[in-house]
């Protein structure tokens, strides 16, 4: 493999979000303030491990500590064995890395009550161990211990990559929830939306037997229930106001079966459709509500790719909407390229967090640092 010049900063950015579908893996360089994409890998979950883990992240269901820690080591393996495929497909050496950056993946979010959290599994000691690179992990918690929700971390890296001085921009991130960055001169807020994909993927599972509705072909031909949008749209995370944050935790099957218990004689696809308008429309409102004057909207996360849900939210957002990838961040890599940033800035003893977005009472250096032979 190949050397790197000295002068370059290489960091690796781990990922693995709500939809559980596998590693977004990125190399990207930090070097001298710029942010360069020099490779990417996806490495998808096993189909048992992916329900393993779904499994784990029920809410209100007990726990084997034998099974957590055997995921939990089982998922530290295989971010590892992601970071070394990386590795080859870049053709550099694991040396010229200075850290690793880990989200790790969420099993539990929960930061408000007396005992707030945020839970994610992947042991970064294994992948410090195997990988030989110092390796930064557990972000969240730090945030939540200064009295912060532990989420949404990525606007800090959105404000460094995407603000402009004479603009109004929105980054609006769609994974399995969603949630947006809006960059206005002096004033950066950022928070969860609700429901990016979640609730589709749950419903597409379950009546398609397929992991997630493909370009939102089958949303399209259904007829969104509009007495059953209102009934979704009835709660009350969307009349809290920011700083907040959610996850699948709250937006859980439980959560979509009881709304749909009075719905359920309409076809399986007008239930589709409704979810796919409730996504849109949840997001659509809090953009109008706290980002009515962007200039633009740049999107990313899985949910670029359903272009139903694009289309639905076009007909309600007033601003243009964006790929990232007009700005030099592939869509389905920024959240990765973010960790990779965020440990940058942990490893500089430079704050990860915004106050402004995660209600922290102050800025801190987030996560933990495992030592690699590096």
């Amino acid at each position: 493999m190949q050397k790197t010049k000295p002068s370059s900063e290489l960091y690796i950015g781990l990922m693995s979000g709500t939809s559980l579908d596998g590693i977004d893996a990125g190399l990207v360089d930090l070097s001298n303030d710029q942010t360069k994409v020099l490779a990417f890998h996806y490495q998808p979950f096993p189909a048992e491990l992916r329900q393993q883990i779904h499994q784990l992240s029920q809410p209100d269901q007990p726990v084997l500590l034998e099974e957590y820690g055997a995921i939990d080591a089982e998922l530290g393996q295989l971010f590892a064995e992601a970071t070394l495929a990386l590795l080859e497909k870049a053709k550099v050496s694991a040396t010229s890395i200075c850290a690793i950056g880990s989200h790790g993946q969420t099993v539990y979010h929960a930061p408000n009550g007396p005992h707030g959290f945020s839970l994610q599994i992947s042991d970064p000691n294994r992948i410090a161990q195997i990988t030989g690179i110092t390796t930064v992990a557990d972000f969240r918690r730090r945030d939540i211990a200064a009295g912060g929700q532990g989420a949404p971390l990525v606007p800090a890296f959105h404000h460094a990559m995407f603000s402009r001085p004479d603009q109004a921009i929105t980054v609006l991130n769609i994974g399995g929830i969603a949630n947006i960055t809006v960059l206005k001169q002096d004033v950066i807020l950022g928070f969860d939306t609700g429901p990016g994909n979640t609730l589709m993927d749950y419903w597409c599972l379950q009546n398609l037997g397929q992991n997630y509705d493909a370009n939102g072909n089958w949303a399209s031909k259904g007829k969104a229930n509009d007495e059953l949008l209102s009934h979704l749209l009835d709660d009350t995370y969307f009349r809290a106001i920011p700083p907040k944050s959610t996850g699948k935790e709250y937006f859980s099957p439980t959560w979509l079966e009881q709304k749909l218990s009075p719905f359920r004689a309409g076809p399986a696809e007008d239930i589709q459709a409704t979810l796919c308008q409730f996504t849109a429309n949840s997001i659509a409102d809090a953009i109008l509500k706290y980002a009515a004057d962007s200039h633009e909207i740049l999107v990313c996360g899985g949910g670029v790719h359903n272009l139903q849900l694009l289309s639905m939210l076009r007909e309600r957002l007033p601003a243009p909407m964006t790929s990232t990838a007009e700005y030099g961040i592939d869509p389905d890599h920024v959240e990765a390229i973010a960790f990779a940033w965020l440990a940058k800035q942990t490893l500089h003893n430079r704050p990860g967090n915004l106050c402004s977005v995660t209600g922290a009472r102050t800025p801190v250096v987030l996560g933990g640092i495992y030592p690699g032979r590096n």
